[in-house]
């Protein structure tokens, strides 16, 4: 298939998917929400830096497309954005997650995916995962997914998204699995930036209502 997204687009579109999956109450998400999320150091790779201004100019085309959406809910004044990405293409909830982490994270083993999915949706059993990833390869009538050649000191080969187009082949090295700690570590880190995002938006919202309270007292003065 051609080219769909650049890179910040697809890291917006699919952190739209995964915060609307994993944390429902506080999704539409503001820009700086947004943000904050496609930046997030846990379950991204790369890594990014990227600003607000960056992030606007990657939904204008998903809005062209009609897959994100731009919208102000009753009694906010701050604009919100979400995704629609089945005007784009018919996913299972499975195929969803798998897209989503291809995109969050880069090339990946059914194995990898299977359990890092699993906090979107689950795959089942390394099988079950693997079917997912090929309904991707085989999808309708243009694989939205490739499987890399395998890498030298690898047991599986990866697959790779397409939606940016053919990915880059490298020799990077082999990732090496992080031990419990620091896994337990990156899941509070995790955790302490999701209700740090929480905060924020209760800030913005009783700001908007003291706004709104000061307006309406106005009027008896």
């Amino acid at each position: 298939m051609g080219t769909l997204f650049n890179p910040v687009e697809a890291r917006v579109i699919a952190t739209l998917v995964e915060k609307q999956i994993t944390t429902p109450n506080n999704y539409p998400l503001t820009l700086a929400s947004l943000t904050t999320a496609c930046n997030q150091k846990s379950n991204r790779h790369p890594v990014t830096c990227l600003t607000e201004e960056d992030v606007v100019r990657a939904l204008f085309p998903l809005r062209e497309m009609n897959i994100a959406w731009e919208k102000a809910p009753a009694g906010s004044r701050v604009m919100k954005y979400s995704h629609d990405i089945s005007q784009k293409f018919d996913f299972t909830d499975p195929q969803l997650a798998v897209m989503c982490e291809l995109m969050l994270r880069g090339p990946q083993t059914a194995g990898e995916l299977r359990t890092r999915c699993e906090r979107m949706h689950p795959l089942g059993d390394i099988s079950q995962a693997a079917e997912v990833v090929q309904s991707l390869v085989d999808f309708e009538d243009s694989p939205l997914i490739v499987k890399l050649p395998r890498e030298p000191g690898r047991r599986d080969s990866r697959y790779a998204h397409l939606l940016c187009g053919e990915p880059e082949i490298s020799d990077a090295p082999v990732d090496i699995a992080p031990n419990a700690a620091v896994v337990a570590v990156r899941a509070e880190n995790e955790r302490i930036a999701e209700l740090e995002k929480t905060v924020q938006d209760l800030q913005e919202n009783f700001a908007e209502l003291t706004q709104q309270f000061a307006e309406f007292k106005e009027q008896f003065e």
